[in-house]
């Protein structure tokens, strides 16, 4: 079957470009110049995909990504001008699954609408073979998908579960980053600290019952994390 990609960005030359470039490579795509388009599309025809820019003449990306976030758990690959490590921060801990800095190398982006595309299309099945987490705190089924905080249900984001399933198949012991990065983003990643730092950060604000002095969810800095019951 073929994958259709929701391309959202003002300028039409990059949407031009990323048509021609998606569709040389077999993707169907379809392309909105604004937020509340791009909200539209996908409640009325959800993409496999969104290429989602920052700089929008009506929303800001960030506020579109909070509200597909709300309803959807489509892969979302933010491209965008802006270069600061904060916008990059805040469009991953509003449910990004990467971010792309313009100007950009076609190769490069489209490796990672290939590894978003992976992740968000059911390559998850090894979930269920990670043997269950029970701490003081919460609990983990990987193969129900079922998270509780204090027996109250948790909502874990597709990423959030990849992060913590992997840690927990190596539980108490250390994952280094690039490890994790290549386990959960793919092989095309290893340097991206940033994102363990925001997905982590997330897991324990949902899971830890003191997300600034956490027990189970730990930082080895700079080597890695570690998972500890």
């Amino acid at each position: 079957m073929v994958q259709r990609v929701l391309v959202v960005d003002d300028d039409p030359t990059i949407r031009r470009t990323l048509r021609i470039n998606l569709r040389a490579r077999g993707y169907e795509v379809e392309e909105v110049g604004s937020g509340l388009d791009a909200l539209a599309t996908v409640h009325d025809a959800p993409p496999d995909l969104v290429v989602l820019d920052l700089g929008l003449p009506d929303l800001d990306g960030v506020e579109v990504l909070r509200r597909l976030r709300a309803t959807s758990r489509v892969p979302v690959v933010v491209l965008s001008a802006r270069h600061q490590s904060d916008d990059k921060v805040e469009a991953l801990d509003e449910g990004a699954d990467d971010y792309v800095t313009k100007p950009f190398g076609m190769d490069e982006l489209m490796a990672r609408v290939r590894s978003a595309l992976r992740r968000g299309g059911g390559e998850d099945d090894g979930l269920a073979a990670v043997a269950p987490v029970a701490t003081d705190a919460f609990a983990l089924d990987f193969a129900t998908l079922a998270a509780t905080h204090r027996g109250e249900a948790v909502h874990l984001t597709p990423t959030e579960w990849r992060l913590v399933a992997e840690l927990a198949r190596h539980r108490g012991r250390v994952v280094t980053q690039a490890d994790l990065l290549r386990a959960v983003w793919g092989p095309g990643y290893g340097r991206e600290s940033n994102y363990l730092r925001v997905y982590g950060n997330q897991l324990r604000r949902k899971l830890e019952d003191d997300p600034s002095a956490p027990r189970h969810i730990l930082t080895e800095p700079g080597i890695g994390y570690r998972l500890v019951e």
